[in-house]
C-alpha cells in the first residue's frame, strides 16, 4: 500500500472529509471501465436497438454523465467537483457478449475525479441491466476499475 493512513478518519477514528484549502487547483483526468455481459438475445437486442424500452445505450450513456454530476451526493466524504468533462462511451464485444463502459472524467481542482469516473462507468451499467432485465436477469457487471488517473500531488496512474 503506498500510503497506509486514513484520509477520512480523525485520531479519534470519527469521520471527516478531508481539508484541500491549502492544496492548489492542478487539471485532473480519471478514466474507469466496466463490462457486462449478457445473452446473446440480449446483445442483439441492445446492439440492433430493439430492446422494449428503446436504446439501451444512448439512456445508458446520459445516466453515467448525469452520475458524475451527483457523485458528491452519493458517496459520503466526497468533495464536490465542478467537472468540465464527462464522457461514457461503450464498446459492444460481441465475441464474449460483453458490453465494455468507458467514462472519463476532468477538471481544474483541488481533488482528483476518480471516484466520478467510476460512479458513471457503475450507473451506465447499471442503466444496461434495468434496461434488459426483461430479457436477461442474469446479466453480470463485473471489472469495474480505474485504468488512468492524471493530475493531483500523487501523479499519473495507469493500470
Amino acid at each position: 500500500m503506498e500510503n497506509a493512513a486514513f484520509t477520512h478518519m480523525d485520531a479519534q477514528g470519527n469521520a471527516l472529509m478531508v481539508d484541500v484549502g491549502g492544496k492548489p487547483v492542478t487539471s485532473r483526468t480519471a478514466v474507469a471501465v466496466g463490462r457486462i455481459a449478457m445473452s446473446e438475445a440480449c446483445f442483439a437486442a441492445v446492439r440492433d436497438k430493439t430492446a422494449k424500452k428503446g436504446d439501451v445505450l444512448g439512456v445508458a450513456q446520459v445516466a453515467g454523465i448525469m452520475a458524475t454530476k451527483r457523485t458528491a451526493e452519493l458517496i459520503p466524504l466526497c468533495h464536490l467537483l465542478n467537472l468540465t468533462k464527462s464522457q461514457v462511451s461503450f464498446q459492444l464485444l460481441p465475441e464474449s457478449l460483453e458490453i465494455e463502459a468507458r467514462c472519463t472524467v476532468s477538471c481544474e481542482g483541488k481533488t482528483g475525479v476518480e471516484m466520478e469516473a467510476l460512479t458513471g462507468v457503475s450507473l451506465a451499467l447499471l442503466t444496461v441491466y434495468d434496461m434488459c432485465k426483461a430479457i436477461d436477469k442474469r446479466m453480470v457487471i463485473r471489472e469495474i476499475h480505474l485504468v488512468e488517473k492524471h493530475g493531483g500531488k500523487s501523479g499519473d496512474f495507469q493500470f
